[in-house]
């Protein structure tokens, strides 16, 4: 199925008394201008009228490029339940995982999507795939205090069978342990001082193991270097036992992890840091430490690319359903260039497919 038939499952909002642009043209027209590097309605259209015979070879434009206030009111009252599912269903039908694959569960806030009130920024859950580097999906949620429920509404739409979900402190709650062993998946997922009593409960297991029964505790380090540091990441795993009474509340629940970080840099400064998780994986020092760094990996290769590269986080879009549609045509792109095979940032990928129509057409259509 070709990327733009996805888009017949979005109804078009408008009545149809006076429609002058085509539907799926609009949305053609903001991916690739999104892809070229456009930030906001004017440079939407401003790509339109410097690309129109490129877009003519996709799609008709019988009546040219609208206008950028037509482009605004068309992309924000999309539906976003709608154009979500479109944007879920094209990431399954392009991504290929092998293994167990795992799926980080985050949250980002738009810090300039909110109208007058900061408290009505938009805050979204996005579900990353590891071993794909895809989102597989974007979830808008009605602020941090309220993430648990999005999170569960996100697993909801995703099929996690025999995936290993990994989410930080916020999202570590009974719930959600729940939901994921329900649909047969399995959980790391940090412990801090919102269960301040199973993370207790934890550090004093480690600590009596330690002097007790050192041997029991299966080990692995991992080093990386870069950027003018050293990080050096210990893992130590433990079976569960009645000792962590706090353990009966957490379904499928196996093992505990202690994890500790010691960072070198440049002036010789060393920070460390220690964590706690817990996880319904067995015994697998080497691939806990794998998978709790990974986790972190969708800040760098997501969160962080989103705001830098495609500007999400300097956007004003903020009217109806444009922040959080504009969110999802920025994860088709971002996917759109993960996907392709060429040896480049995606600063430069995105640069490239505004400069360069056949680059932006194996893009968009692989």
């Amino acid at each position: 199925m070709s990327f733009l038939s996805h888009f017949s499952e979005v109804t078009d909002p408008r009545t149809q008394i006076n429609v002058q642009h085509d539907f799926i043209d609009v949305i053609f027209l903001t991916v690739s201008a999104v892809l070229s590097g456009a930030e906001g309605w004017s440079d939407i259209e401003v790509f339109g009228r410097d690309k129109l015979d490129w877009l003519r070879q996709y799609r008709p434009f019988e009546n040219g490029i609208p206008v950028d206030d037509t482009i605004a009111r068309i992309v924000r009252v999309i539906c976003p339940e709608q154009l979500n599912k479109a944007f879920m269903n094209w990431v399954n039908e392009v991504r290929v995982e092998t293994g167990k694959p795992q799926i980080a569960i985050d949250g980002k806030t738009l810090r300039h999507s909110y109208d007058g009130d900061k408290q009505t920024a938009l805050h979204s859950i996005t579900a990353w795939s590891k071993d794909a580097g895809l989102v597989l999906a974007q979830l808008k949620s009605s602020g941090k205090k309220n993430e648990n429920a999005s999170v569960l509404d996100l697993l909801d739409t995703l099929n996690i069978k025999g995936a290993l979900i990994s989410a930080d402190a916020m999202n570590s709650q009974k719930k959600i342990v729940e939901k994921i062993s329900s649909e047969n998946a399995d959980y790391v997922l940090c412990i801090k001082n919102n269960h301040k009593q199973l993370r207790d409960e934890i550090a004093a297991y480690f600590h009596k193991v330690e002097r007790d029964n050192p041997a029991w505790i299966a080990c692995n380090e991992q080093t990386d270097s870069g950027h003018g540091r050293i990080e050096v990441r210990r893992c130590q795993q433990l079976r569960v036992s009645e000792w962590i009474s706090e353990a009966q509340h957490w379904k499928g629940i196996r093992s505990v992890i202690k994890i500790e970080r010691e960072r070198h840099l440049k002036d010789k400064e060393v920070s460390t840091e220690t964590q706690y998780y817990i996880s319904s994986l067995d015994i697998d020092p080497v691939a806990v430490n794998q998978a709790i760094r990974a986790h972190w990996e969708v800040e760098n290769k997501v969160h962080w690319v989103l705001d830098v590269t495609f500007k999400e986080d300097d956007s004003r879009i903020r009217k109806e359903d444009g922040a959080e549609n504009v969110g999802v045509i920025r994860r088709f792109c971002l996917n759109m260039a993960r996907l392709h095979p060429k040896k480049a940032s995606m600063r430069s990928k995105l640069k490239m497919a505004g400069w360069a129509d056949e680059f932006r057409a194996e893009l968009i259509f692989g």
